[in-house]
């Protein structure tokens, strides 16, 4: 049951000259449970009614019947809040969520629309590092979760395989590289390369030089530098993929910038027909001024192309290849300029699409040793920081539950799943610091701890066998603490709902922590085998609905849910 279309239809007769599906929208879930299970708030409403919203609260409180589904209606502070029967919330959410299992929380919002999600996009031949982690489970998670509200969902890795960065690559390989040497620890070595030609280049100024025009080159095709270029993209993706198997990432397209080089000269076209395009100093560019921008360098003097070249090509590809509703870019606040910049030129092209496009800028992660730097090679690896993971958390097995059955595959699963966990549990735009310390914490808002909690859920489940099958009086779960879990588990639709819409996956690790905390403070006061037949019924089917819970959130941030720890 829609219970907040029933308090929508309740609230129409009171708010003359607003619609149903208005009202509806409005609705806002309380933060604290004394609170009700839905508020709507009053203060828009100031403005037509000419009262406060405090009285206006009170008047449609007043003017509301009573209603079986709801135990209390009351206003508060400019809210009217809606308190459901907790026998009848309980009845209709562990129904729903038993009856839909790892589809619990799924909607077909999306209608089988095209969503692309651009994430991860590591440069060849440089460190997967500790830092790319944001893109790659951030974007995995926003994957995920369009995936489970029904669009037809497109993950692309947007390669960082072209620009000037390999002309430097090709300088360095051809005076102290060797083959051989880089296939045997391709990343490292090919990272020694590229740090030693930055070094060099401080006192030999001329090597920049050399640099832009082999990359020239690998424009133009040239047999040596395109062969140069497509071995060290081979050897780089072999080690990534073996990061991305780590993480359970899975991408649908690896198009990267190379892939729209053929592209660019027709995109080129395009703009200079539109008349956006300008000649200065023969360069080309677009004028933003009258945008609050600096101009936008589309072409250089030598005529090779930039980051910005490649993007609006890529998003007019995308377009008319995919014929997306939404095309998100997860990377970092630190090119918010950029984005705006060549959104504002599609847009100036004549591209009504542009608005569809939207930059999911985040925050940095740094190291409490210091801050990253690939230029002079002062980088932590993924792939280090994960077996380090898996490594300590297989202590942490031995010395707790030595004789855990899958003790490799747990530790594994949750080691991992710590480090993604404390990537994804504070909004997206915060910068933060990984904590050695907090990831591998089974206590607290960590990943740890929840996934011990849904294996604490199995455990229960086991000891109950069959009780956990037959008819079930869910109304009988009136007490405090039962009612509370009930409420979170009622609101995970919402909060999967609401996360993509903000394309905030910490909204869905928050979430699963509350749960996580509830469920154990349920679990402490209420024994779940008892004498009460009936009873223990009704509290395995709500550990079963926890469970269930559990494992749908865990995995729309990209965790596994470990049935034993």
């Amino acid at each position: 049951m829609d219970f907040k279309a029933v308090a929508a239809q309740m609230m129409q007769a009171g708010i003359k000259d607003s619609d149903e599906g208005e009202i509806y929208g409005n609705f806002e879930i309380p933060k604290y449970s004394q609170m009700g299970d839905l508020a709507f708030p009053c203060f828009k409403l100031a403005k037509a009614f000419k009262k406060s919203p405090r009285i206006i609260a009170e008047e449609l409180v007043e003017n509301l019947q009573e209603s079986p589904y709801f135990e209390r209606i009351e206003a508060e502070g400019g809210y009217v809040n809606f308190t459901i029967d907790k026998a009848l919330l309980a009845e209709e959410t562990l129904g729903e969520i038993l009856a839909g299992g790892d589809r619990y929380g799924t909607s077909d919002i999306g209608k089988n629309q095209k969503v692309i999600v651009e994430f991860s996009s590591t440069n060849i031949a440089k460190p997967f590092h500790i830092g790319h982690i944001r893109s790659t489970m951030i974007g995995n998670s926003l994957y995920r979760i369009h995936q489970f509200l029904g669009y037809d969902t497109v993950g692309i890795n947007h390669l960082g395989d072209y620009g000037t960065q390999f002309g430097k690559l090709i300088v360095a390989f051809k005076l102290w590289g060797s083959k051989a040497v880089v296939e045997q620890d391709p990343i490292p070595e090919l990272l020694k390369l590229y740090v030693r030609f930055h070094e060099e280049a401080e006192t030999r100024p001329e090597m920049e030089d050399e640099a832009r025009m082999w990359f020239l080159k690998l424009e133009q095709k040239d047999p040596e530098a395109f062969q140069l270029w497509q071995w060290i993209k081979e050897e780089s993706l072999k080690e990534f993929n073996r990061v991305y198997t780590m993480l359970d990432v899975h991408f649908d397209s690896y198009a990267g910038e190379s892939f729209y080089s053929d592209m660019m000269p027709g995109v080129l076209d395009r703009l200079r027909e539109s008349g956006v395009l300008k000649k200065d100093q023969g360069a080309e560019i677009v004028d933003l001024s009258d945008y609050g921008m600096p101009p936008a360098l589309v072409t250089k003097k030598d005529g090779s192309t930039l980051y910005i070249t490649r993007d609006i090509t890529a998003a007019i590809y995308r377009k008319e290849h995919y014929d997306f509703v939404k095309n998100l870019y997860v990377v970092g606040a630190q090119q918010q300029l950029h984005f705006k910049q060549w959104m504002k030129i599609i847009e100036l092209m004549g591209y009504d699409w542009a608005k569809d496009c939207v930059h999911v800028e985040f925050g940095t992660v740094a190291l409490e040793e210091g801050s990253l730097s690939t230029r002079r090679g002062n980088i932590v690896f993924l792939e280090d920081v994960l077996n380090k993971a898996v490594e300590k958390t297989r202590e942490i097995i031995e010395a707790k539950n030595p004789d855990l059955e899958n003790k490799d595959q747990v530790a594994r699963d949750v080691g991992i799943g710590a480090v993604v966990f404390q990537e994804l549990s504070n909004s997206r735009i915060k910068d933060y610091t990984f904590s050695w310390e907090k990831t591998l914490s089974f206590e607290g808002e960590t990943g740890p701890y929840v996934q011990y909690t849904h294996a604490r859920a199995c455990s229960v489940l086991r000891k109950a066998g069959e009780l956990s099958d037959g008819p079930v009086d869910y109304g009988l779960l009136k007490d405090e603490r039962s009612a509370e879990v009930i409420r979170l588990l009622s609101q995970f639709p919402q909060r999967v709902a609401m996360a993509a819409a903000k394309y905030e996956p910490s909204l869905i690790s928050r979430f699963v922590v509350d749960l996580a905390q509830e469920f154990n403070r349920f679990y402490h006061d209420n024994p779940i085998l008892s004498e009460d037949e009936a009873l223990t019924r009704a509290r395995v089917g709500l550990v079963r609905a926890v469970r269930q819970t559990l494992s749908n959130g865990l995995y729309l941030v990209g965790i596994k849910a470990p049935e034993k720890m």
